[in-house]
């Protein structure tokens, strides 16, 4: 028995830092994503009419809707989460709201789910890029990838 959990601790051992890389990938995904709420937070506290006007104008929201949006959240940044999600699913921002107020201890990533964003979905991976500069799309963005004639995949 020994010699066979010490041959199954070599042979696992090896892969540990493959492991370990793939939490750090993950883990840094998440800090990219962290640093851009992180900024909006920072912004709505240095200039909080110019980030509401922002939101306003980005989302086609009234100014006074904007700001119920981020009385009703624990940052400014989850207005802007909100708005971007509503959007994304179009429906209400009210709606979006409530979700986030039943669900905010499990994250962006789970209300998101609760409202139809398939994980993995580009809808869902939209939601990780801040695109507060307007509404147009960013480069690579909107997109439609077509079938193309499957060059280099060989037959049969």
């Amino acid at each position: 028995m020994k010699i066979v959990a010490a041959a199954l601790f070599a042979a696992v051992m090896p892969l540990a830092p493959v492991f370990a890389s793939a939490v750090e990938v993950k883990v840094q995904a998440d800090t990219g994503f962290d640093a851009i709420l992180s900024g909006l937070n920072v912004e709505a506290q240095t200039d909080f009419a110019g980030f509401v006007g922002k939101l306003s104008a980005r989302f086609g929201q009234a100014q006074d809707k904007v700001e119920a949006v981020i009385k009703s959240v624990d940052k400014p940044a989850d207005a802007y989460m909100a708005l971007k999600v509503a959007e994304t699913v179009n429906k209400p921002v009210d709606e979006v709201v409530k979700e986030y107020t039943a669900n905010k201890d499990k994250g962006w990533g789970q209300i998101a789910r609760n409202l139809g964003i398939k994980p993995g979905s580009k809808e869902f991976h939209a939601l990780k890029k801040s695109d507060l500069s307007g509404k147009g799309k960013g480069k690579g963005q909107g997109q439609e990838k077509g079938k193309g004639k499957k060059k280099g995949k060989g037959k049969g």
